[in-house]
């Protein structure tokens, strides 16, 4: 579901997406104006979800080209558009969902969110950086380390 509803918005904004795309580099997705490529040896579907995701992010908030990642301006320019990506696909309200849904660790909870582990970990990275250990949501407190943690207050 999710991936179908990242190519409606995408649509939305009048934007073409290209799902097999063939690239020259190892990029997994790449955006250029009101075009995003994905990566056509990306199969699974989570996956694509994921990568599109990035890439709205990037058409949202990004100007210009930051492939060169040396650059702080377009190191900067990127973690905006991943976070907006975790945002999406996951935020706090998410984690919440997964343990209500009584997802216990990583991988229940990725699944739940029907994400990859790897992009739930970079986002539990990301959500560190953001907020230190815990954040407080509504009645809950998420924990980030040692792992994923929710604990509803009383």
């Amino acid at each position: 579901m999710k991936y179908e509803n990242l190519l409606e918005e995408a649509v939305e904004n009048d934007i073409y997406v290209v799902e097999n795309a063939n690239f020259q580099s190892k990029a997994e997705g790449l955006i250029n104006g009101d075009v995003i490529g994905i990566n056509r040896k990306i199969r699974s579907t989570r996956k694509r979800s994921c990568v599109l995701a990035e890439e709205l992010g990037h058409f949202h908030l990004n100007t210009g080209d930051i492939l060169d990642q040396s650059s702080t301006s377009n190191r900067k320019q990127e973690y905006k558009a991943r976070l907006w990506s975790y945002n999406k696909l996951i935020g706090l309200p998410g984690i919440i969902s997964a343990y209500k849904a009584g997802c216990r660790n990583a991988h229940e909870v990725a699944d739940h969110l029907d994400i990859t582990e790897d992009f739930l970990q970079e986002a539990l990275t990301c959500y560190r950086q953001k907020y230190g250990v815990c954040a407080k949501y509504d009645k809950y407190v998420i924990y980030f380390e040692p792992t994923i943690g929710v604990f509803e207050l009383r």
